[in-house]
């Protein structure tokens, strides 16, 4: 369904469009709104197929740069991308709807906890896909029964270009960081498209509000933003933690702190969150084992207690052996000796990428002496190159006590 192929015959049987009384244009779009409120959006706009013609070009050059690094899904059929009539010819009115999940307290707070983990905001309850899909499908019934037209529904998981959408439906408009922002709900909008072949009345854009301001620009830990309205997602903190699928480059290590999952720092400084409201949605609100969890802990799953801890989590998407790499960033990041203990026990984990990352959490916290007899002895027997070249790289990064 997500995927683009649904129509007519996908969402409703014969007797609910028999059945349906055809409104006026003006009449329809009013009672979607209505609809789509009480089904939980909390906030719905409605633009032109072709509103979106000066993004391809944006977009042209972002993949060009090589800004979008290892996902290939976004290289793919551009043009797709660039253009919804593209995707499906058939389309008239793009509606863009949001949810809010602005969170219950200062997603920067767990920052200044090093021994425990920050997961982003996003993360910390049930997969957004899962609960907006339902939400897109119960909609998108509803309209081909008010219009007898044919729909297709899109949650971040085909070729549409969600922001640049939205902004064009007056939902918000992309921020310098290239993410929505929103009047009303600040950064905290998740977003979800229906495509339908009724033609409808069209929102204005919202052109932007971001002014001088550059705090999301200046926040970054990694300077992932070259200039305003540009992201390099290679430098970006969330993209090194969820996408990336290797070691993480150990230019970047440093910097990315206690951030486990994702990064919340370019939308937390935003100045328009003084407006945001907190999401009403229970199961997008934050679960108290993902709040602030404490590394140890993480360390020491393995894949059945990742799987049970993560259930219904998105974090579950990226496999215990990469989450388990960033909590290794972390506890390396943490300044606590204490933790070295489950850097060391995890230099004998069965994925290559955990113990390299092992290897770097050590490197950190403890002298070279202690460093060097422990890579002597896992020298001996590691026959994964790039676990070997971790060790080799350590020496010169220990603290520099005996």
């Amino acid at each position: 369904m997500a995927g683009g192929r649904a129509g007519v015959a996908d969402l409703c049987g014969p007797r609910l469009l028999k059945t349906a009384v055809k409104l006026a244009p003006s009449d329809l779009k009013a009672a979607l709104a209505g609809e789509a409120q009480a089904l939980g959006f909390d906030c719905v706009g409605i633009t032109d197929p072709d509103a979106i013609a000066d993004a391809a070009g944006y977009f042209r050059v972002f993949l060009n740069s090589g800004g979008h690094g290892d996902m290939d899904w976004l290289a793919a059929n551009p043009e797709r991308r660039a253009d919804p009539r593209v995707l499906w010819p058939g389309v008239r009115s793009v509606i863009m709807l949001g949810v809010n999940y602005g969170p219950d307290q200062d997603p920067l707070t767990v920052l200044q906890q090093r021994t425990r983990g920050a997961i982003s905001v996003y993360a910390q309850g049930d997969d957004y896909h899962d609960v907006i899909k339902k939400r897109l499908k119960a909609l998108a019934r509803w309209l081909v029964a008010a219009s007898g037209d044919e729909v297709k529904v899109f949650v971040d998981t085909a070729a549409v270009m969600e922001k640049p959408l939205a902004q064009a439906a007056g939902l918000g408009w992309q921020g310098k960081h290239t993410n929505l922002v929103s009047r009303e709900f600040g950064s905290w909008l998740f977003l979800g498209a229906i495509f339908t072949a009724s033609d409808l009345p069209r929102d204005a854009a919202d052109n932007g509000h971001c002014g001088s301001c550059q705090a999301c620009l200046d926040v970054c830990p990694t300077a992932a933003f070259p200039a305003p309205y540009k992201l390099d997602a290679r430098r970006c903190i969330s993209y090194l933690t969820i996408e990336n699928k290797g070691a993480i480059p150990r230019e970047f290590r440093k910097a990315i702190g206690n951030r486990i999952y994702g990064c919340d720092d370019c939308l937390a400084v935003c100045p328009w969150n003084k407006f945001a409201q907190q999401g009403r949605e229970a199961t997008l609100a934050a679960r108290e084992t993902l709040r602030a969890p404490a590394l140890a802990d993480l360390a020491r799953l393995d894949d059945a207690a990742f799987r049970e801890l993560f259930t219904k989590s998105p974090v579950k998407r990226i496999g215990r052996d990469r989450f388990i790499r960033n909590v290794l960033m972390a506890i390396g990041n943490s300044g606590d000796s204490a933790l070295a203990a489950e850097a060391e026990r995890l230099l004998h984990d069965d994925s290559p990428l955990v113990r390299g990352a092992a290897v770097w959490a050590l490197s950190q916290l403890i002298g070279r002496q202690e460093l060097a007899a422990l890579a002597s002895d896992a020298l001996s027997t590691e026959a994964d190159a790039g676990v070997r070249a971790e060790w080799m790289m350590a020496a010169t990064e220990s603290p520099a006590r005996p």
